[in-house]
């Protein structure tokens, strides 16, 4: 390297976008994550001692750390630190890495570690060419993605690596981010003299969806936007709206806005409005809402608000949460809108609560004995006839035979009683003729 290029590699360091200048360079500088990187956690040991000797995969959404992470473990480490991105790199460039490695390893004895970055992007037989090298320790490699690791990279290539989940960062872990990127003074905008009101940094946290690089480029772009010669740099609400490209809505995970929210959300599904259901939860993803909150009370709502009158109901709400932690935001707002159309269309019954009616009935008066013929007759049918008189439905017309199931004292109680909405109303014909109610004989 000539003059030239350390002048050349000054000088993006220097004109580098806010969120490479920033990018950690201690393990204690990485917010977040405390979880894989915390004091005494076996991965902090492992970089601190330089004994990363073992191949690990770092999996998590965008902006999360795993390209820091694997930066900080080339400022600590003395192994040669090579980096390829799946994205612009082949087989060819990973054969040159790898010659480089055996040569580098036969005349130095030195390590190579490889960080290769959205590692999920190459293809099988690219990951393939990888696992020779990693199962003889020639390389040990660090692969980052931002997809499951367990369904986008070959299986022979997980099991010989550890896997560390990232998850996104917190609205406090983005506004410390923000922070320290205003007051550093080396590599932020210390010497700009920055202030940020209190709501335009919550709403620069909030909306960037738990990316450290969505929120630093936002800063960057309302600190750069503000015209030169100014005393100060003042980044306001309506500033920090433009920056990111999303208007503030009042909305507080914490406080009324959130529980009145929710509220206004669920009515409008167990009400039958889908259009008044598809605005309220427009409005809690758009306001960085938990999409796994929505998606509990809508699990909820199937069995509580639907139930027998759709039983696909719950079906749908819970496939929506499967699809979800596949996909991720923005993606998973399909899916919830799907299962919220569905449960907001669906025909409603809240007989699933007669649940409570006979818990009621325990709570009050005890629980009381099974009767003998309901029994099990494997272990005492002999001694104590446990089991005997028993009637099997499959041995008579129908399947059916009428015999008493509740216990002695209870054997008239109805806690069920069928609506008469969708496919509950077949039940209730169904349920009218075992009871022998009059109407159906």
């Amino acid at each position: 390297m000539d003059l030239f290029d350390l002048s050349l590699d000054e000088q993006l360091r220097q004109h580098a976008p806010l969120a490479a200048r920033m990018r950690p360079q201690t393990l204690d500088e990485i917010i977040g994550q405390q979880h894989i990187i915390g004091k005494g956690s076996l991965l902090r040991r492992v970089i601190e001692a330089d004994r990363l000797h073992g191949s690990i995969i770092l999996y998590g959404p965008p902006g999360t750390g795993k390209t820091s992470l694997a930066q900080v473990i080339a400022n600590s480490t003395k192994a040669h630190f090579e980096q390829l991105s799946a994205v612009l790199a082949g087989v060819a460039d990973l054969r040159k890495a790898i010659e480089a490695a055996r040569e580098r390893r036969r005349l130095y004895q030195t390590r190579t570690i490889l960080f290769i970055d959205e590692v999920h992007r190459w293809n099988k037989a690219q990951q393939d060419a990888l696992l020779p090298h990693v199962e003889n320790g020639l390389i040990t490699l660090i692969g980052a993605t931002t997809q499951n690791p367990y369904f986008d990279v070959i299986k022979a290539l997980v099991s010989r690596s550890r896997v560390f989940e990232l998850n996104s960062l917190t609205v406090e872990n983005i506004k410390e981010l923000l922070l320290r990127a205003i007051n550093d003074k080396e590599r932020g905008f210390g010497l700009r003299k920055v202030k940020i009101d209190d709501d335009a940094l919550q709403h620069l946290a909030e909306t960037s969806s738990g990316d450290a690089r969505n929120a630093l480029n936002a800063l960057e772009f309302a600190v750069e936007s503000t015209p030169l010669g100014q005393e100060e740099t003042h980044i306001t609400l309506e500033v920090a709206q433009e920056s990111i490209q999303r208007r503030a809505v009042l909305y507080d995970k914490t406080d009324d806005q959130h529980y009145d929210t929710i509220s206004a959300f669920i009515k409008s599904v167990r009400g039958s409005d889908p259009d008044a259901a598809l605005y309220w939860l427009a409005k809690m993803l758009y306001a960085g809402e938990d999409p796994r909150f929505i998606l509990r009370r809508l699990m909820i709502l199937a069995s509580e608000d639907i139930g027998l009158a759709d039983t696909m109901g719950i079906v749908v709400a819970n496939a929506a949460a499967q699809n979800y932690e596949m996909l991720g935001m923005p993606e998973g707002a399909y899916p919830i809108a799907h299962a919220t159309l569905y449960l907001a269309t669906a025909p409603k019954s809240n007989t699933v609560g007669a649940y409570f009616d006979a818990l009621a009935e325990i709570e009050k008066n005890g629980a009381k004995p099974v009767p003998t013929h309901l029994m099990d007759a494997s272990r005492d049918s002999e001694a104590f006839g446990h089991g005997q008189g028993y009637k099997y439905p499959h041995a008579f017309e129908g399947h059916w035979v009428r015999q008493q199931y509740l216990p002695d004292g209870l054997e008239s109680t109805q806690f069920y009683t069928p609506s008469d909405q969708g496919a509950e109303a077949e039940i209730a014909k169904r349920l009218a003729k075992w009871r022998g109610d009059k109407d159906s004989q």
